[in-house]
Protein backbone atom coordinates (compact mmCIF):
# COMPACT_ATOMS: atom_id res chain seq x y z
CA UNK A 1 0.00 0.00 0.00
CA UNK A 2 2.83 2.51 1.36
CA UNK A 3 4.38 1.97 -2.58
CA UNK A 4 0.78 2.57 -4.74
CA UNK A 5 0.35 5.79 -2.58
CA UNK A 6 3.87 7.09 -3.14
CA UNK A 7 3.51 6.08 -7.11
CA UNK A 8 0.14 7.98 -7.00
CA UNK A 9 1.18 11.30 -4.62
CA UNK A 10 4.27 11.58 -6.32
CA UNK A 11 2.09 11.71 -9.95
CA UNK A 12 -0.15 14.07 -8.44
CA UNK A 13 3.44 16.42 -7.30
CA UNK A 14 4.49 16.18 -10.57
CA UNK A 15 1.51 17.46 -12.88
CA UNK A 16 1.03 20.21 -10.23
CA UNK A 17 4.84 21.09 -10.82
CA UNK A 18 3.95 20.40 -14.62
CA UNK A 19 0.89 22.84 -14.41
CA UNK A 20 3.20 25.65 -12.36
CA UNK A 21 5.86 25.61 -15.02
CA UNK A 22 3.54 25.96 -17.76
CA UNK A 23 1.43 28.53 -16.18
CA UNK A 24 5.12 30.76 -15.57
CA UNK A 25 6.12 30.39 -18.96
CA UNK A 26 2.35 31.22 -20.49
CA UNK A 27 2.74 33.86 -17.82
CA UNK A 28 6.17 35.43 -19.05
CA UNK A 29 4.82 34.90 -22.73
CA UNK A 30 1.72 36.94 -22.24
CA UNK A 31 4.06 39.96 -19.73
CA UNK A 32 6.94 40.04 -22.20
CA UNK A 33 4.34 39.94 -25.36
CA UNK A 34 2.77 43.01 -23.73
CA UNK A 35 5.65 44.72 -23.13
CA UNK A 36 6.82 45.01 -26.57
CA UNK A 37 3.68 45.78 -28.04
CA UNK A 38 3.19 48.60 -25.33
CA UNK A 39 6.73 49.81 -26.87
CA UNK A 40 5.37 49.40 -30.57
CA UNK A 41 2.18 51.83 -29.33
CA UNK A 42 -0.16 48.62 -29.67
CA UNK A 43 -1.85 49.80 -26.75
CA UNK A 44 -5.05 47.58 -27.16
CA UNK A 45 -2.90 44.62 -27.36
CA UNK A 46 -0.63 45.49 -24.79
CA UNK A 47 -3.89 45.78 -22.48
CA UNK A 48 -5.05 42.30 -23.77
CA UNK A 49 -1.58 40.61 -22.66
CA UNK A 50 -0.87 41.95 -19.24
CA UNK A 51 -4.42 41.33 -18.03
CA UNK A 52 -3.64 37.63 -19.07
CA UNK A 53 -0.50 37.60 -17.55
CA UNK A 54 -1.85 39.00 -14.15
CA UNK A 55 -4.77 36.34 -14.49
CA UNK A 56 -1.76 33.49 -13.85
CA UNK A 57 -0.04 36.10 -11.52
CA UNK A 58 -0.53 39.22 -9.66
CA UNK A 59 2.82 40.40 -10.67
CA UNK A 60 3.52 44.03 -9.04
CA UNK A 61 5.55 44.75 -12.29
CA UNK A 62 3.10 43.50 -14.79
CA UNK A 63 0.12 45.48 -12.23
CA UNK A 64 2.65 48.53 -13.54
CA UNK A 65 2.49 48.49 -17.06
CA UNK A 66 -0.76 47.37 -17.35
CA UNK A 67 -1.82 50.69 -15.12
CA UNK A 68 0.65 52.86 -17.29
CA UNK A 69 -1.16 52.18 -20.74
CA UNK A 70 -3.95 52.27 -19.36
CA UNK A 71 -3.20 56.11 -18.58
CA UNK A 72 -1.44 56.23 -21.90
CA UNK A 73 -5.13 55.06 -23.67
CA UNK A 74 -7.22 57.67 -20.88
CA UNK A 75 -8.96 54.65 -19.00
CA UNK A 76 -8.92 56.53 -16.31
CA UNK A 77 -10.43 55.10 -14.13
CA UNK A 78 -9.52 51.39 -14.78
CA UNK A 79 -5.70 52.67 -13.98
CA UNK A 80 -6.98 54.11 -10.67
CA UNK A 81 -8.52 51.10 -9.71
CA UNK A 82 -5.09 48.96 -10.73
CA UNK A 83 -3.35 51.57 -9.11
CA UNK A 84 -5.32 51.50 -5.71
CA UNK A 85 -4.47 47.69 -5.55
CA UNK A 86 -1.05 47.88 -6.07
CA UNK A 87 -1.00 50.63 -2.83
CA UNK A 88 -2.60 47.84 -1.03
CA UNK A 89 -0.03 45.18 -2.06
CA UNK A 90 2.67 47.77 -1.47
CA UNK A 91 1.74 50.18 1.23
CA UNK A 92 5.24 52.35 0.94
CA UNK A 93 5.98 52.03 -2.77
CA UNK A 94 6.34 55.83 -3.37
CA UNK A 95 6.22 55.74 -7.06
CA UNK A 96 2.45 54.12 -7.35
CA UNK A 97 1.52 56.84 -4.83
CA UNK A 98 2.86 59.53 -6.68
CA UNK A 99 1.22 57.92 -10.20
CA UNK A 100 -2.00 57.24 -8.13
CA UNK A 101 -2.15 61.25 -7.18
CA UNK A 102 -1.53 62.17 -10.50
CA UNK A 103 -4.35 60.19 -12.05
CA UNK A 104 -6.62 61.57 -9.43
CA UNK A 105 -5.65 64.87 -10.77
CA UNK A 106 -6.77 64.11 -14.27
CA UNK A 107 -10.11 62.79 -12.82
CA UNK A 108 -10.12 66.39 -10.85
CA UNK A 109 -10.46 64.22 -7.72
CA UNK A 110 -8.37 66.44 -5.71
CA UNK A 111 -9.13 65.51 -1.82
CA UNK A 112 -8.70 61.77 -3.24
CA UNK A 113 -5.11 63.53 -5.20
CA UNK A 114 -4.40 64.78 -1.57
CA UNK A 115 -4.56 61.49 0.21
CA UNK A 116 -2.15 59.82 -2.40
CA UNK A 117 0.32 62.71 -1.86
CA UNK A 118 -0.05 63.14 1.81
CA UNK A 119 0.64 59.18 2.25
CA UNK A 120 3.97 59.62 0.06
CA UNK A 121 5.16 62.02 2.17
CA UNK A 122 4.38 60.18 5.42
CA UNK A 123 7.00 57.78 3.72
CA UNK A 124 9.13 59.80 2.98
CA UNK A 125 8.99 63.94 4.23
CA UNK A 126 11.90 65.14 1.78
CA UNK A 127 10.12 63.57 -1.43
CA UNK A 128 10.00 66.69 -3.57
CA UNK A 129 7.47 65.90 -6.11
CA UNK A 130 5.05 64.47 -2.92
CA UNK A 131 4.85 68.25 -2.06
CA UNK A 132 4.59 69.52 -5.43
CA UNK A 133 1.62 67.33 -5.99
CA UNK A 134 0.27 67.74 -2.55
CA UNK A 135 0.47 71.82 -3.54
CA UNK A 136 -1.57 70.76 -6.86
CA UNK A 137 -3.97 69.28 -4.93
CA UNK A 138 -5.06 72.22 -2.59
CA UNK A 139 -4.60 74.71 -5.90
CA UNK A 140 -7.54 72.92 -7.50
CA UNK A 141 -9.35 73.01 -4.13
CA UNK A 142 -8.89 76.65 -3.75
CA UNK A 143 -6.63 76.56 -0.83
CA UNK A 144 -3.96 79.41 -2.70
CA UNK A 145 -2.46 79.41 1.22
CA UNK A 146 -1.64 76.00 1.47
CA UNK A 147 -0.86 75.54 -2.29
CA UNK A 148 2.04 78.22 -1.83
CA UNK A 149 3.23 76.36 1.74
CA UNK A 150 3.90 72.72 -0.26
CA UNK A 151 4.99 74.33 -3.73
CA UNK A 152 7.68 76.16 -1.17
CA UNK A 153 8.61 73.31 0.51
CA UNK A 154 8.58 71.32 -3.10
CA UNK A 155 11.11 73.88 -4.15
CA UNK A 156 13.24 74.14 -0.94
CA UNK A 157 13.90 70.56 -1.42
CA UNK A 158 14.85 70.97 -5.02
CA UNK A 159 15.52 74.23 -5.97
CA UNK A 160 15.59 73.78 -9.72
CA UNK A 161 11.76 72.54 -9.55
CA UNK A 162 10.67 74.18 -12.73
CA UNK A 163 7.17 73.00 -12.84
CA UNK A 164 6.84 74.11 -8.54
CA UNK A 165 7.82 77.59 -9.55
CA UNK A 166 5.38 77.95 -12.11
CA UNK A 167 2.46 77.23 -10.15
CA UNK A 168 3.86 78.78 -7.29
CA UNK A 169 4.53 82.18 -9.23
CA UNK A 170 0.42 81.50 -10.91
CA UNK A 171 -0.82 80.89 -7.38
CA UNK A 172 0.94 83.92 -6.54
CA UNK A 173 -0.71 86.51 -9.13
CA UNK A 174 -4.38 84.53 -8.29
CA UNK A 175 -3.38 85.81 -4.70
CA UNK A 176 -2.49 89.36 -6.30
CA UNK A 177 0.94 88.65 -4.49
CA UNK A 178 2.60 90.04 -7.77
CA UNK A 179 6.29 91.14 -6.58
CA UNK A 180 6.74 87.42 -4.86
CA UNK A 181 4.99 85.65 -8.00
CA UNK A 182 8.04 88.22 -10.21
CA UNK A 183 10.41 86.45 -8.28
CA UNK A 184 9.60 82.74 -9.16
CA UNK A 185 8.92 83.56 -13.06
CA UNK A 186 12.74 85.68 -13.08
CA UNK A 187 14.59 82.46 -11.46
CA UNK A 188 13.28 80.82 -14.57
CA UNK A 189 13.61 83.27 -17.01
CA UNK A 190 17.11 83.54 -15.60
CA UNK A 191 18.07 79.76 -16.35
CA UNK A 192 15.97 79.58 -20.07
CA UNK A 193 15.27 83.27 -21.14
CA UNK A 194 12.63 80.90 -23.87
CA UNK A 195 10.43 78.88 -21.37
CA UNK A 196 7.07 79.38 -23.08
CA UNK A 197 5.26 78.90 -19.85
CA UNK A 198 7.09 81.13 -17.74
CA UNK A 199 6.70 84.00 -20.49
CA UNK A 200 3.07 83.40 -20.45
CA UNK A 201 2.76 84.04 -16.72
CA UNK A 202 5.03 86.87 -17.31
CA UNK A 203 2.18 88.16 -19.71
CA UNK A 204 -0.78 87.44 -17.20
CA UNK A 205 1.98 89.91 -14.68
CA UNK A 206 2.12 92.72 -16.55
CA UNK A 207 -1.82 92.39 -17.54
CA UNK A 208 -2.56 92.46 -14.16
CA UNK A 209 0.05 95.04 -12.59
CA UNK A 210 -1.40 97.53 -15.59
CA UNK A 211 1.28 97.43 -17.86
CA UNK A 212 -0.62 95.55 -21.29
CA UNK A 213 2.25 96.71 -23.86
CA UNK A 214 4.68 94.80 -22.04
CA UNK A 215 2.06 92.16 -21.82
CA UNK A 216 1.67 92.07 -25.27
CA UNK A 217 5.64 91.71 -25.99
CA UNK A 218 5.50 88.39 -23.35
CA UNK A 219 2.73 86.92 -25.76
CA UNK A 220 4.09 88.14 -29.24
CA UNK A 221 7.51 86.32 -28.10
CA UNK A 222 6.03 83.06 -27.57
CA UNK A 223 4.30 82.93 -30.80
CA UNK A 224 7.74 83.76 -32.32
CA UNK A 225 9.46 81.00 -30.59
CA UNK A 226 6.56 78.62 -31.39
CA UNK A 227 3.41 79.67 -33.11
CA UNK A 228 1.70 76.26 -32.27
CA UNK A 229 1.51 78.08 -28.68
CA UNK A 230 -2.32 78.15 -28.27
CA UNK A 231 -2.56 80.04 -25.17
CA UNK A 232 -0.08 82.97 -26.20
CA UNK A 233 -2.67 82.92 -29.16
CA UNK A 234 -5.51 83.43 -26.63
CA UNK A 235 -4.06 85.23 -23.79
CA UNK A 236 -3.05 88.10 -26.62
CA UNK A 237 -6.64 87.82 -28.28
CA UNK A 238 -8.23 88.64 -25.14
CA UNK A 239 -5.61 90.91 -24.08
CA UNK A 240 -7.03 92.63 -27.52
CA UNK A 241 -10.18 92.19 -26.95
CA UNK A 242 -9.84 93.74 -23.09
CA UNK A 243 -8.16 97.03 -25.00
CA UNK A 244 -11.27 97.12 -27.23
CA UNK A 245 -8.70 96.62 -30.44
CA UNK A 246 -11.50 93.96 -31.76
CA UNK A 247 -10.02 94.09 -35.80
CA UNK A 248 -6.56 93.13 -34.33
CA UNK A 249 -8.25 90.03 -32.01
CA UNK A 250 -10.05 88.66 -35.30
CA UNK A 251 -6.95 89.05 -37.16
CA UNK A 252 -4.64 87.49 -34.41
CA UNK A 253 -7.47 84.60 -34.28
CA UNK A 254 -8.03 84.08 -37.64
CA UNK A 255 -3.80 83.40 -37.69
CA UNK A 256 -4.59 81.01 -35.00
CA UNK A 257 -6.96 79.07 -36.73
CA UNK A 258 -5.01 78.79 -40.13
CA UNK A 259 -2.25 77.26 -38.17
CA UNK A 260 -4.77 74.43 -36.67
CA UNK A 261 -8.33 74.55 -37.70
CA UNK A 262 -8.98 72.47 -35.09
CA UNK A 263 -8.25 75.10 -32.63
CA UNK A 264 -11.97 75.39 -30.99
CA UNK A 265 -11.22 78.18 -28.19
CA UNK A 266 -9.94 80.37 -30.98
CA UNK A 267 -13.65 79.72 -32.91
CA UNK A 268 -15.40 81.13 -29.51
CA UNK A 269 -12.99 84.05 -28.80
CA UNK A 270 -12.96 85.18 -32.63
CA UNK A 271 -16.80 84.78 -32.07
CA UNK A 272 -17.20 86.91 -29.00
CA UNK A 273 -14.67 90.11 -30.79
CA UNK A 274 -17.19 89.72 -34.19
CA UNK A 275 -20.39 90.66 -31.36
CA UNK A 276 -18.18 93.48 -29.89
CA UNK A 277 -17.14 94.64 -33.44
CA UNK A 278 -22.00 94.18 -34.32
CA UNK A 279 -21.09 90.99 -36.68
CA UNK A 280 -24.00 89.29 -35.12
CA UNK A 281 -23.97 86.75 -38.12
CA UNK A 282 -20.25 85.68 -38.41
CA UNK A 283 -20.34 85.37 -34.20
CA UNK A 284 -22.59 82.85 -34.27
CA UNK A 285 -21.22 81.07 -37.16
CA UNK A 286 -17.87 80.90 -35.03
CA UNK A 287 -19.87 80.13 -31.73
CA UNK A 288 -21.64 76.89 -33.73
CA UNK A 289 -17.64 75.98 -35.05
CA UNK A 290 -16.58 76.07 -31.63
CA UNK A 291 -19.24 74.05 -29.90
CA UNK A 292 -18.79 71.42 -33.24
CA UNK A 293 -15.09 71.06 -32.10
CA UNK A 294 -15.81 70.95 -28.53
CA UNK A 295 -18.88 70.14 -27.13
CA UNK A 296 -17.88 70.54 -23.48
CA UNK A 297 -17.57 74.59 -24.28
CA UNK A 298 -21.51 74.71 -24.66
CA UNK A 299 -20.93 73.96 -20.46
CA UNK A 300 -18.79 77.47 -20.63
CA UNK A 301 -20.87 79.54 -22.69
CA UNK A 302 -24.11 81.42 -23.53
CA UNK A 303 -25.46 82.57 -26.83
CA UNK A 304 -24.42 86.48 -25.64
CA UNK A 305 -20.89 85.56 -24.89
CA UNK A 306 -20.98 87.15 -21.52
CA UNK A 307 -19.03 84.51 -19.89
CA UNK A 308 -15.50 84.93 -18.72
CA UNK A 309 -13.23 84.19 -21.53
CA UNK A 310 -11.79 80.82 -22.09
CA UNK A 311 -8.45 80.60 -20.54
CA UNK A 312 -9.28 82.85 -17.65
CA UNK A 313 -12.24 80.53 -15.99
CA UNK A 314 -9.24 77.82 -14.55
CA UNK A 315 -5.63 78.50 -13.84
CA UNK A 316 -3.84 80.15 -16.41
CA UNK A 317 -1.06 76.98 -17.22
CA UNK A 318 -3.87 74.20 -15.73
CA UNK A 319 -0.86 72.64 -13.75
Amino acid sequence: MGFFKSFFSGKAESAADEKQKNDQKRFEIFKYDGMRAQRMGRSDYAIKCFVEALQLQEDFETMGYLAQTYIQTGKLDEARELLQRMTQAEPEHIPTLLTLANVCYMQEDYPAMAEAAQQAIRIEAGNAMGHYLLGKAENGQGNGLMCVAHLTKAIVLKDDFIEARLLRAEALIQMHQFKEAEEDIEAILSHNSEEESALLLQGKLKESTGAPDEAEKCYRTITELNPFNEQAYLALGQLYITQKKLSEAIALFDEAIDLNPEFAAAYHERGRAKLLNGDKEGSMEDMKKGLELNPKEGEHVNGEYSNQPIGRQTDILGL
